[in-house]
């Protein structure tokens, strides 16, 4: 019986003790293509922590919306872990993707105003670093605190962050219950058109 193989399901206390943990940023390296498309979420679930992937959890549908928008070309399950494949596609593909509040914790209402608000600041920094094309940042109610702007509504931003343009889309967490995967891939497809990874809507 092999124990190597990546773990697709986690006791609560294991999931427990990845709380505050971070997960790296996915962003290109000097040998792939320019960032395109950053998208941003809200601070990693410990599912995410425990497996080092973002947007991992089993209920999440943020890679099935990219997958059905045509964003990537190819099912990637990151349930139990992202592949070194999974990774070299999506930069090939120039997305990226990082969080506003960098610490792991079960729920996202366990973030305070103090840190969305550093976690906004951090991330006008990682943007001007990396430079993508376009952001889009995965929650309304995370873009509203990290930036001091209660009355911001989804979609393109009138400002730019940093020098890229701003999109906001819907948060995937299976817990958002007003989106499906189909709603969601509508709205990043909009964002990746705008960032140059799927052409012009024809329409």
């Amino acid at each position: 019986m092999t124990t190597d193989a990546p773990r697709r399901t986690f006791t609560r206390a294991e999931l427990e003790s990845f709380r505050d943990a971070e997960v790296p940023d996915l962003l290109p390296g000097p040998d792939d293509p320019p960032l395109r498309l950053l998208f941003v979420g809200i601070n990693p679930g410990l599912w995410t922590a425990a497996t080092r992937t973002h947007f991992a959890h089993p209920g999440n549908r943020f890679y099935p919306a990219l997958l059905r928008a045509g964003i990537v070309t190819r099912p990637i399950d990151p349930a139990a872990g992202m592949t070194d494949e999974d990774r070299d596609h999506l930069r090939a593909r120039g997305i990226g993707i990082t969080n506003v509040v960098r610490r792991a914790t079960a729920k996202a209402s366990e973030l305070s105003v103090e840190e969305y608000r550093t976690g906004g600041a951090a991330l006008v920094e990682t943007v001007r670093r990396v430079r993508p094309a376009v952001v889009a940042i995965a929650g309304i109610t995370a873009y509203r605190a990290a930036f001091g702007l209660p009355k911001a509504v989804p979609g393109r931003q009138p400002e730019p962050l940093a020098d890229a343009e701003l999109w906001v889309v819907p948060n995937p967490s299976g817990l958002n219950a007003h989106e499906t995967v189909a709603s969601l891939a509508d709205a990043y497809a909009a964002a990746a058109r705008a960032a140059g990874v799927l052409p012009p809507d024809a329409g």
